[in-house]
Order: structure tokens, then C-alpha cells, then sequence
């Protein structure tokens, strides 16, 4: 048995839910016993296989359409990769990409599609694990069918890692051109600002233990010392402290960084949810039982308003 994962990139670059999939697909395959394909759809597709030839990769097969997603596209794309692979498992990214395509590719090839995956299990009847109520509750889903669509949710597999030896083709893929009613023109970021933070190496990230805005300055020193990106929790964004690009959460972005430092945040399911696939998590709050302490790598129960000044000194800067 087959399973065909499709990866994705934008301007240029493979995103991080690429080589993720790599692994959610191969913990599936293995379970089928069975093979792990990849679909890499347009951009530079060449450049792309060799980075996402990576251990635990049966086949890639490319389609050389287009430099940016298209729906139009990727919906035939797909359709044509599933069958000529002969896959009984499709496995796509829960993004806003794969979102946009998901559903229309499902009801083509008539699969049942699971949105949102956390976790599967198809040692038999497949069993896929979401989570409901803003991450309150993890519900197990039963799929009665032979075969079926999922996505899968960023950052909850890792990156897939060395280096594999996966039969690289170019897919005998035809795009009926008058099917295609639309164009990418350009990009346009929701919430613009001067920085990305998913793709920061470490976050220093601030709740509602800021107290108010005027005390921002202090975290920002800190950010500074350490050559880190400040971000942060909902309540933040919604006082108008900092922009809308700055959350972190299931309203912001998942973020994965090496090192992410949670001050005066208490570790909401919501906010825990865009940030938990982080490599190191510290957390900084006077409330020792919080939830973001049940995820944090090292604590730190104290007042931030005194620890914040000691760090900004350890690290050579000037507390404001």
C-alpha cells in the first residue's frame, strides 16, 4: 500500500510542514505496510526533491507547473499523482494551502477526508486523533474506508532528518490550462510587520504577566541581549501592544524555534497549541502550577520584573 504526501513551499523555500509530513507519512506507510511517495508541485521542483530526499522516502515525484500554489493546479496535480502512484492514503498539509485544496481533491477522488490530525493509528481500521474545544479535549475519529485523505497539523511530527535514496521522476502530469481560472500575482502578508517569527532561532515571548503596555521595553531589552524576536500571547495583540504578526497560538502562528522563552504567559491550550514543538521551552511566571509548566523544559517561579533585569544583566545588556 501507498501513501502519497504532498509537500509545500512558498517564495522560493520548502516549509517546515514539508519534512515534517516526511515522518508523518513513513509512521503511516510502515503501519500499512507500504511505501511513502511525495508530491512536490510546482516552484523549483529539482531543487526540492534533493532537499526532501531524506531517510524513510520510497519516491518523489515532480510536476514542473508554476513557480506558486494554484488550486487549479495542485487540484489536478494530485488527482493524477494519486492514481498513476496507485496510493491508498493521501496525506496533505493542514495549512492554509492545503486546506484550500484539500476538500476539493477529496470529494475527486470520493475519500473521506479528516482535517487536523494529531495523531493516527492504522494497524487495522485507521484511527485518527484530533483535538476539540480549542485543544481541551483529544476525540479519536474511526474511518471506515479502505482509503482516505488526511491532514496533518504543523509541528506535531519532527522534521524528517539524514539522507535518503528515493527514486526521483518527473510525473506524467497534464494540466488542462482552461481549467485554471486563477493567477498568483503577488503576495500580501495578514498582519504585515517587520519580522517573521516562525522563522526565528529563539522567541522571547510575553503574556498578560506584562501587566501593561508601558512595561514592554523590558522585555524588548531582554529580546535584544539575547539576539532574540519578541512575540507573544493573544491577550497582547488584542490590547494593541504589539501587531498582529507578533501571536503566537492557534489565532497567530505555530511557531518551532530552538529556544522559546514564555514570560508572564500561563500556557492557554490555545497558545500551548502554536508553540509546543518548540526544541527548548522556558518559562518565566510567579504561578509554579500554570500549565505552561507542564510543557516548559526549565521554570522559573519567581516575579518577571525581577528575574527580567537580572537576565538583561547576565547576557551584557542594560535593563531600561
Amino acid at each position: 500500500m501507498t501513501v502519497l504526501a504532498i509537500t509545500e513551499h512558498r517564495r522560493g523555500e520548502l516549509r517546515d510542514v514539508s519534512y515534517e509530513i516526511i515522518t508523518a507519512g513513513r509512521e503511516l506507510a510502515d503501519q500499512l505496510g507500504g511505501e511513502l511517495h511525495l508530491g512536490v508541485i510546482g516552484g523549483d521542483v529539482d531543487g526540492f526533491a534533493e532537499q526532501l530526499n531524506r531517510e524513510g522516502v520510497d519516491a518523489i515525484h515532480t510536476v514542473d507547473e508554476g513557480e506558486e500554489f494554484n488550486h487549479d493546479v495542485y487540484n489536478q496535480a494530485i488527482q493524477q499523482l494519486y492514481e498513476q502512484s496507485g496510493a491508498s492514503a493521501l496525506l496533505l498539509p493542514n495549512t492554509v494551502n492545503g486546506l484550500d485544496y484539500a476538500p476539493a481533491v477529496a470529494s475527486a477522488l470520493d475519500l473521506p477526508l479528516v482535517t487536523d490530525a494529531i495523531g493516527f493509528e492504522a494497524n487495522g481500521a485507521l484511527s485518527v486523533t484530533r483535538e476539540e474545544y480549542g485543544g481541551k479535549v483529544e476525540t479519536t475519529l474511526d474511518v471506515d474506508a479502505d482509503e482516505y485523505a488526511l491532514t496533518i497539523r504543523p509541528a506535531e511530527w519532527a522534521k524528517a532528518e539524514g539522507t535518503g535514496d528515493a527514486d526521483i521522476s518527473a510525473a506524467d502530469v497534464s494540466i488542462d490550462q482552461d481549467a485554471v481560472k486563477s493567477t498568483v500575482n503577488g503576495f500580501e502578508e495578514v498582519g504585515a510587520g517587520d519580522v517573521d517569527i516562525s522563522e526565528a532561532d529563539v522567541l522571547v515571548s510575553i503574556g498578560r504577566g506584562i501587566e501593561e503596555e508601558d512595561n514592554l521595553p523590558l522585555v524588548e531589552a531582554l529580546a535584544d541581549a539575547l539576539g532574540a524576536t519578541l512575540s507573544s500571547s493573544r491577550p497582547i495583540v488584542d490590547n494593541g501592544w504589539l501587531p498582529k504578526n507578533r501571536q503566537v497560538g492557534q489565532s497567530g502562528k505555530v511557531v518551532t524555534p530552538d529556544v522559546y522563552i514564555a514570560i508572564g504567559i500561563s500556557g492557554a491550550v490555545q497558545h500551548v497549541a502554536g508553540m509546543k514543538g518548540s526544541d527548548t521551552i522556558i518559562a518565566i511566571n510567579t504561578d509554579g502550577n500554570a500549565p505552561i509548566m507542564d510543557i516548559a523544559d526549565y521554570a522559573i517561579v519567581d516575579d518577571l520584573f525581577d528575574v527580567v533585569p537580572e537576565l538583561i544583566e547576565e547576557f551584557g545588556g542594560t535593563p531600561p
